[in-house]
């Protein structure tokens, strides 16, 4: 039986997505487990100088696949490579962050390899040697532990649900050779949101829904910015034009798990809930005492949010000591 943990890291412009020690500190405690070793690939260009940090977070194998052609990240080229390394390596275990791109490689990979997918996990336990997950389904309205069966297992964890975990194994990094294939895409152009920071691997998010009236979201975007945090959004105030796509949370936008969630004039539709319900703590704030946001909220402040909020601003400037 072939053993072996690989995590596949993901990284911006050089710099590794938090993610990334996430599923390599899971990874760890995976091959733990089972009794086996832990290697990371890390796809890019010029990153190879940069990958020597991941073995503080257990990897004892880093496998750099360092290339032009992977600068910007494209589907068939990943794929090709990854399924490369898989065929050489052999894993019993593939891992990686439930991003944006990571769902979309885990999801090619899983039809490449025929290999057993678990997407948005949140956790992971080994029982007698099989590897069970656990994840949210029906919107989050239960949790849902699945055994996977077959190999490799590849197990997508949803950003902010892992606890990174460094160690004291050393890895020695590795260039390997690239099977880079063909493919019918071509890379046009890039355009990021420079100085923001990313919804899915905030540790605060603050969202604002239909109460905030309007495309105005200076009082919660002062208060993301107290705590380093971003903002985020419902569908019904990205449906008004009031915030881009990118900042929607729930099931038709971006699955977000902070350490603290702040809903700013948001009623709680089953499709909100299902993007942030695995939120440490939720706090609400909202006009309507029925709301149902105020149902899975920790804490809940019934009120005007215009008010509420700058309060709560000054309130955190006076502890920070801003």
């Amino acid at each position: 039986m072939s053993c072996g943990v690989l995590a596949i890291a993901e990284q911006v412009n050089g710099v590794f997505r938090k993610v990334t020690y996430e599923a390599l500190s899971e990874g760890r405690v995976i091959a733990d487990g089972l009794g086996c070793s832990l290697s990371v690939a890390v796809l890019g260009s010029g990153i190879k100088s940069n990958s020597e940090s991941l073995g503080k977070y257990g990897a004892e194998r880093i496998l750099v696949a360092d290339d032009a052609v992977l600068e910007e990240y494209m589907t068939d080229t990943y794929t090709n490579v990854i399924a490369g390394i898989v065929a050489k390596e052999k894993p019993c275990v593939i891992i990686l962050g439930a991003s944006s791109r990571g769902r979309d490689l885990a999801a090619r990979l899983s039809a490449r390899l025929d290999a057993p997918l678990a997407m948005d996990c949140i956790a992971v336990r080994l029982d007698a040697g099989n590897v069970v997950v656990t994840r949210p389904m029906y919107g989050g309205k239960i949790l849902a532990e699945i055994m996977l069966e077959g190999e490799p297992r590849i197990i997508a964890i949803r950003p902010n649900s892992m606890k990174i975990a460094e160690s004291q194994k050393t890895g020695t990094v590795e260039d390997i050779a690239l099977d880079k294939g063909s493919t019918d895409l071509k890379f046009i152009e890039k355009k990021l949101d420079t100085g923001k920071v990313e919804l899915t691997e905030a540790d605060v998010v603050v969202s604002g829904g239909r109460g905030m009236g309007g495309p105005d979201y200076s009082v919660i975007e002062k208060l993301a910015g107290i705590f380093g945090g971003a903002v985020g959004a419902s569908r019904s105030a990205v449906d008004e034009g009031w915030r881009p796509h990118a900042d929607q949370v729930g099931q038709t936008g971006k699955v977000v798990s902070p350490n603290l969630y702040i809903a700013c004039g948001i009623s709680g539709a089953i499709q909100h809930l299902a993007g942030m319900s695995s939120s440490k703590v939720i706090v609400a704030i909202n006009k309507d005492p029925e709301a149902p946001i105020f149902a899975k909220a920790d804490y809940g402040i019934v009120g005007d949010l215009f008010e509420i909020v700058p309060l709560i601003t000054e309130e955190i400037k006076k502890v920070k000591g801003l």
